[in-house]
């Protein structure tokens, strides 16, 4: 028998919904009853959602399927109205809700309590009779039929509540797709941008693709003189390259968004489905995933690159590694610098948290959910400038604290100074956008509830949804906030032209399209010369000469940590006004690590014979016989296997004297050393 009625009761529940009315309510308004359970009652129309926050009659009706046999069964002539004033309360006014008395509940619940224990239907906690307000009449009450302007006071059993976001029919999404908006599933943002009117956002496509072309412009220009003299930028400054490429790829990406409009941002409208365009999420559209993949990569990218590169300088500044050491870790740098962006875009798309911006036109993170905007934006970001910026200063703490306590030549302590400020110039050109980015992202997070109450608020009975009930604060975004964002978000590649931009890259575009670049390894050799060697002028004698070594000779006598030589790059003009004497002092300054190592151990400076071939007629600069005789004595080496001891003999005699001689006529010759050699390599170079 309670199986019959089990199925009764099902079937009773299939016939009261109207199959043709069980959609989404079209309009938050007064609406009528088509649960049949509820027709024939003193009222006959309703609204949704109910007391019980269901969003329709269908979900209504197959809530109340359990109640159905106690109100086949008539346990109670109560119980009928009870339900349907929680299932289908009678519709007043808009946004104005009714509740049964406390009487009527206690009599419905006592009369059908043990029918329900048969039944294994317990009483559910929402439809508790303390909850209802003490009265004792019938439902609905003839006070709440009357609009609230009649009476002299509002009903005390009248309340309004505040029923949350409620996903519009047009918004909704197939459930596969895993979307969600508002903490809603299954639900999209609108496209374009909830926020902003249809000029303003013309407006912002146009404004980001200017941009973008500017800094895709200016970082291509970086690669580009890169690519024609490699050899020019070496660690500590050859991150500075691939932070230039990264946003050279953030600025690509941002101008396709513009060329595509919301193409591949936004899904299309269906409006024979009642859809309309919404905002591209999750990794189901291709071109939209390729976007964010490479927009996220290369952002996160170049900030760590960033890191590195302030990694490189401390490197240089404190331990004072030179760049050969610090290229020695170069595959770490790499390994470091695209495997975490790599990690963090792979957990992006794993958690399925890429978003279109209808703004843009492009695919980013971060742009409605407010979690990942939190940890894979925000966190990321400030950790970066966090270790970059205590990195920096201790780099350039350690270049003053050098600059005081260690006694340099008036050039050299310019050169140092000008180097110091040229990195605090860059680390300010970088710094100052990308803390304006995360002060926009802090400001959006912290403002987004508002601004999307306020959507609701204004969109609700557009879209035929609950509107929000007692709201405090509203608040809309200004179009300048996101116009900064994205301009920062861009502009913060463009100082990688700061660094490469001199007279000296001004020479190597004109050589390069006259075609009168050199390709010879001297040239190559003399592009390291026109940098001066920090480390070896910080760690020698005050009143020794100053010697400099070149990339491609001989360096028997190098520092162990090779040299700071590209912490302070000399860019300057070629000069036709060096004259010859000067390349000649130039040449014999050259002698560190010329000696040349016999058998025995020792040195003589039988090397100079070099030297001295290529002197040019006339010069005043002479050597003595024994050098000569000691040069023809190496020579006879060579093909006499008798001739060594002589050799050794006399090389021991006139190695000192020959030394001494030519040291005198490197210090008393006018000028610096350094500043001499730097002048004839830019002269030749």
């Amino acid at each position: 028998m309670d199986l019959l009625w089990v199925l009764y009761s099902m079937l009773t529940v299939c016939m009261a919904i109207n199959l043709e009315a069980t959609g989404s309510h079209s309009m938050f308004t007064c609406e009528p009853i088509t649960l049949r359970m509820c027709q024939g009652l003193s009222y006959n129309t309703t609204f949704m959602p109910n007391l019980l926050n269901h969003y329709d009659q269908q979900t209504a009706a197959l809530a109340m399927e359990p109640f159905h046999p106690m109100v086949n069964l008539e346990c109670s002539t109560e119980i009928r109205p009870f339900l349907c004033a929680l299932y289908a309360p009678v519709c007043t006014e808009y946004g104005r809700v009714t509740l049964p008395c406390r009487h009527l509940c206690q009599r419905a619940k006592s009369d059908c309590y043990k029918l329900m224990d048969m039944f294994g239907v317990s009483w559910p906690d929402e439809m508790e009779c303390s909850r209802f307000p003490e009265c004792d009449e019938s439902y609905p009450r003839a006070i709440d039929l009357l609009p609230s302007s009649d009476g002299t006071e509002e009903s005390p059993s009248s309340v309004q509540r505040d029923y949350g976001f409620w996903c519009p029919r047009e918004l909704k999404i197939e459930p596969d797709l895993g979307y969600s908006f508002m903490g809603v599933r299954d639900c999209s943002p609108p496209c374009p941008n909830m926020y902003f009117r249809k000029d303003e956002l013309i407006f912002a496509r146009y404004f980001i693709g200017v941009i973008s072309i500017v800094c895709l412009s200016a970082t291509l220009f970086t690669f580009l003189t890169f690519l024609i003299d490699v050899g020019r930028f070496r660690y500590p400054e050859r991150p500075i390259i691939f932070y230039a490429v990264c946003y050279m790829m953030v600025s690509l990406v941002f101008f396709l968004g513009f060329l595509l409009e919301e193409r591949v941002s936004c899904n299309a409208a269906s409006p024979g489905r009642f859809r309309a365009a919404t905002v591209t999420q999750g990794s189901h559209n291709k071109a939209c995933t390729l976007l964010f993949m490479t927009l996220y990569f290369f952002t996160m990218a170049g900030s760590v690159w960033w890191v590195i590169l302030t990694i490189t300088w401390f490197l240089a500044a404190v331990p004072k590694w030179g760049s050969e050491a610090i290229e020695k870790k170069a595959l770490l740098f790499h390994a470091v610098a695209w495997g975490v962006p790599g990690a963090l875009t792979i957990t992006l798309m794993a958690m399925n948290k890429i978003e279109g911006d209808s703004m843009s036109g492009v695919c980013f993170v971060g742009l409605y959910d407010l979690m990942a905007l939190r940890w894979f934006l925000l966190v990321p970001l400030a950790l970066d400038v966090v270790v970059g910026v205590v990195l920096l200063l201790a780099g350039i703490a350690a270049l003053n604290r050098v600059r005081m306590e260690i006694p340099l030549e008036k050039e050299n302590q310019d050169k140092l100074v000008k180097f110091m400020i040229r990195i605090g110039v860059f680390s300010i050109l970088y710094l100052v956008p990308l803390l304006t980015v995360i002060g926009c992202y802090l400001y959006e997070q912290s403002h987004r509830s508002v601004w999307e109450t306020t959507w609701v608020q204004e969109r609700c009975k557009e879209y035929h949804i609950p509107c929000p009930f007692q709201v405090e604060k509203t608040s809309r975004p200004d179009i300048a906030l996101f116009l900064i964002k994205y301009l920062m978000m861009l502009v913060v590649g463009i100082p990688s032209v700061f660094w490469v931009g001199s007279k000296k890259t001004c020479f190597e575009w004109a050589s390069f399209f006259n075609g009168q670049r050199k390709k010879d390894a001297v040239h190559e050799s003399r592009q390291v010369l026109q940098e001066p060697d920090f480390t070896q002028l910080l760690l020698r004698d005050p009143n020794t000469p100053v010697v400099r070594k070149s990339r491609g000779t001989s360096t028997q006598g190098t520092s162990t940590h090779a040299s700071s030589t590209h912490l302070a790059m000399l860019d300057e003009p070629p000069s036709a006004s060096t004259s010859r004497a000067s390349s000649v002092r130039s040449k014999s300054s050259s002698f560190h690590g010329s000696l040349h190592r016999s058998r025995d151990g020792r040195y003589t400076a039988c090397s100079y014979r070099g030297v001295e071939e290529r002197l040019p007629h006339g010069s005043t600069l002479r050597l003595n016989d024994p050098l000569q005789h000691c040069a023809v004595n190496r020579l006879d080496s060579h093909s006499r296997h008798g001739s060594l001891q002589r050799l050794e003999s006399q090389s021991r005699h006139s190695s000192v004297r020959d030394l001494s001689i030519t040291a005198q006529a490197i210090q008393s010759s006018p000028g610096n050393g350094i500043h001499r050699v730097v002048e004839e390599d830019a002269t030749k170079a």
